[in-house]
């Protein structure tokens, strides 16, 4: 499963998110398959970055690996 989201957070997420200067990188999948991301760049620091966890980044991911259940910065 970490593979699975490591190849969306590089093609899908990414890429979206460096049209506003920030990226996302993958921390781990913990074993109730939650992904630990951190936000990166532009998005770090964004007061709308928990919107861009929960409303973007988790719902990509849930799209193309149905297996996740939640996601969570560091």
């Amino acid at each position: 499963m970490k593979e699975k989201v490591e190849q969306v957070i590089k093609e899908k997420i990414n890429p979206m998110l460096a049209t506003h200067g920030g990226s996302c990188e993958l921390i781990g999948v913990r074993s109730d398959n939650v992904v630990v991301v951190k936000l990166q760049g532009a998005c770090g620091g964004c007061p709308s970055a928990m919107i861009t966890l929960k409303g973007f980044v988790l719902e990509v991911l849930r799209e193309h690996v149905p297996e996740v259940a939640d996601v969570e910065a560091v």
